[in-house]
């Protein structure tokens, strides 16, 4: 048989083979290092036995799937240690996760922190036991009945509610045994390093309906020093939590009255607005128009659009006049009657209409998280209404735009590609050429991207732009999505060249997407020391005593009268105070005022950036400044003990 290996080499052997034994035969340190492979494109473990030609790529703890397999393995250690130490605990489920691992756990004792160190403990023995982790299967029936047996009442109900005649698959570790379908690696030895994080109430299967189980979270490594140098990336992002800093900058809050609903304070406001004024420029400079669509529409649009039946579920509804409304939780059907609004020829077109909508979804409660996951927030939509010879050339622009606002933020970001899904509305042929559409503008900018067979929406394939947060999380910031079926719902046309009816290929779009979730990302990715021209407080004046409050406020009025977001410090409070306080409100630039400023209208001026600047005529420093915001500079810091 031929294997084919991703470097395109090919290995040929005489009869079956296991996966470890082929890694072996190509390099012992490959052998040692693979948790996991992929043969034809499906994850197996590396003992599965390969018999015929086919295409394989060995993948190590550096690959997402490989820190797949290995974090499943150690969410099974972890389960097999809970059970030794609380033999009554009932398992629920255990997967990877993007940063580690979990095990859901049913328990009449709840488990607390102070558990965590005991599982930990076991844990680690059960990786020295060095337990040899085997795969084997039994029928549907008599996985029901092992489970009865063994009294583990959740992992019944999820055989139960596979197929009938599924082979079921098992994996055992020592006196260990749980349904998986894996893969796993090869023995409990290569755990080498394990830290449980947190504990969290989860309910089962995501449903309020169910009992609340405990999660309790964890992440491993192959080497101490890699998970020694994630738990210090963990305490430093700690420090960046955007519901920690956005409390302490006093940016917005959240209320037992309204959970899910965000409340922004003042400063707040202003960081919300710059972003907003930012995006009316970058789109006015783009060609957009800009539009608002109520909040409240009737049900008949909702089930013209296709939200009624495939969203509701995620909607708020009101009855008005006796008739059934519904609470947006997107922009785009108001988009669509805009468009409407009055006959459109080819020569409109493309037609770029933006909305900065605010919309209400449904998120279950243990899904919220600050700003990150919300009820209700604002949504930058984009609706680009055009012919199918435009499709290209108006996704490379809005991929341009997004990739202006993304390095103005300095986000790295990769691009996936997902394609038509088995629940979808529209004809093969425009879901071909709309998909079409979408990858060759990315060809066409030399994008890197992955494509996601069968995870677009309901009504059109998407781009999705993901990015990593400060815990290396990943997630969707902006979607693209080109739509296949919305126009023939809403009965949407042009008149083209020749005098006939025909229906535009729309864009739904947006470039900052949610800015509730933006701005935690912002708040967490500059740990609150915004760059000046999105600071809600730019500048603090600081007179040295109160006998300087007077020139301290020309100064003052002078700054606000540019545009300038200043405020000044009048307590009566030692000046070396003052800086202190302003330097923990992350300010990026503090005015200093007393006799020889006031004498001679300058200014002492020290910033986040440089510490001391020096005396500077107030005239020149407005200017600095003024150019610094127009120009949106981002000035690098220097570090805090040069910062004097």
């Amino acid at each position: 048989m031929k294997i084919t290996l991703k470097d395109g080499s090919v290995k040929e052997y005489e009869g079956s083979r296991s996966v470890l034994d082929i890694a072996k035969d190509i390099s012992e340190g490959l052998a040692r290092a693979a948790t996991s492979a992929k043969v034809n494109g499906d994850i197996v473990d590396l003992r599965r036995e390969i018999s015929e030609d086919c295409e394989l790529e060995l993948l190590t703890f550096d690959s997402d799937e490989g820190k797949g397999a290995f974090w499943h393995t150690t969410s099974h250690i972890m389960a097999q240690a809970v059970k030794r130490l609380y033999p009554e605990t009932k398992l629920a489920i255990g997967p990877s996760i993007d940063n580690g691992f979990y095990y859901d756990l049913d328990r009449e004792t709840p488990f607390v922190a102070e558990d965590l160190e005991k599982i930990e403990a076991e844990m680690k023995k059960i990786v020295k036991e060095d337990l040899s982790i085997e795969r084997f299967t039994k029928s549907r029936e008599d996985a029901i009945a092992y489970f009865k047996e063994n009294g583990e009442p959740y992992k019944v109900e999820l055989v139960e509610d596979l197929p009938e005649g599924e082979e079921i698959s098992f994996y055992r570790q020592g006196e260990f045994v749980d349904l998986c379908a894996g893969p796993h690696l090869m023995s409990t030895k290569n755990v080498k390093a394990v830290k449980l994080t947190s504990l969290a109430g989860a309910y089962w299967r995501g449903s309020e309906k169910n009992k609340m189980l405990t999660r309790i979270y964890g992440i491993s490594y192959p080497k101490k020093a890699e998970l020694e140098e994630y738990l210090n990336r963990l305490e430093e992002a700690k420090k960046r939590d955007h519901r920690k800093l956005g409390r302490e900058l006093g940016l917005f809050m959240m209320c037992d009255e309204g959970p899910g609903f965000p409340f922004f304070l003042p400063k707040g406001m202003v960081l919300k607005n710059t972003l907003m004024e930012y995006w009316r420029e970058l789109h006015k400079r783009n060609g957009y128009v800009e539009i608002s669509t109520p909040i409240i529409l009737s049900r008949h649009l909702w089930e013209n659009s296709g939200h009624w039946d495939h969203y509701k579920d995620n909607m708020y509804t009101t009855v008005i006049d006796e008739e059934d409304y519904a609470v947006k939780p997107m922009n785009c059907p108001g988009g669509m009657l805009v468009y409407k609004s009055e006959p459109r020829s080819y020569k409109d077109l493309p037609l770029r209409a933006g909305e900065i909508g605010l919309v209400h979804r449904h998120e279950k409660s243990g899904a919220l998280h600050g700003l990150f996951r919300v009820r209700c927030f604002n949504q930058d939509d984009a609706h680009i209404f055009m012919m199918p010879e435009q499709i290209r050339d108006e996704i490379k622009g809005v991929a341009r735009l997004i990739d202006e606002v993304y390095s103005l933020f300095g986000f790295k970001y990769h691009v996936e590609l997902s394609t038509r899904p088995e629940d979808s509305m529209g004809s093969d042929e425009d879901w071909e050429m709309a998909t079409e559409g979408l990858r060759g503008a990315l060809d066409d900018l030399g994008l890197d991207y992955v494509v996601n067979e069968g995870d677009g929406a309901f009504y059109g394939p998407k781009i999705d732009i993901q990015a990593k947060n400060v815990y290396g999380k990943e997630d969707t910031m902006i979607t693209i999505q080109l739509d296949c079926a919305i126009a023939e719902n809403f009965d949407m046309y042009y008149i083209d060249q020749n005098g006939d009816k025909v229906r535009p290929y729309i864009i739904h779009r947006t470039s900052m997407g949610c800015y509730e979730r933006t701005l935690a990302w912002l708040i967490e990715k500059y740990a609150g020391k915004f760059p000046t021209w999105l600071c809600p407080e730019q500048v603090r004046i600081l007179p040295i005593s109160d006998k300087y409050e007077a020139y301290a406020g020309e100064v003052l009025k002078e700054l606000k009268a540019n545009g300038i977001d200043a405020t000044m410090d009048n307590r009566s409070e030692k000046i070396g105070f003052k800086i202190r306080e302003a330097r923990l409100d992350k300010l990026p630039y503090m005015l200093v005022v007393g006799q020889q400023e006031e004498a001679d209208h300058t200014v002492s001026v020290r910033s986040r950036f440089a510490g001391d600047e020096g005396v500077k005529p107030l005239a020149q420093f407005i200017e600095d400044i003024c150019r610094e915001i127009r120009t949106k500079e981002i000035r690098k810091e220097v570090p805090q003990e040069e910062n004097k």
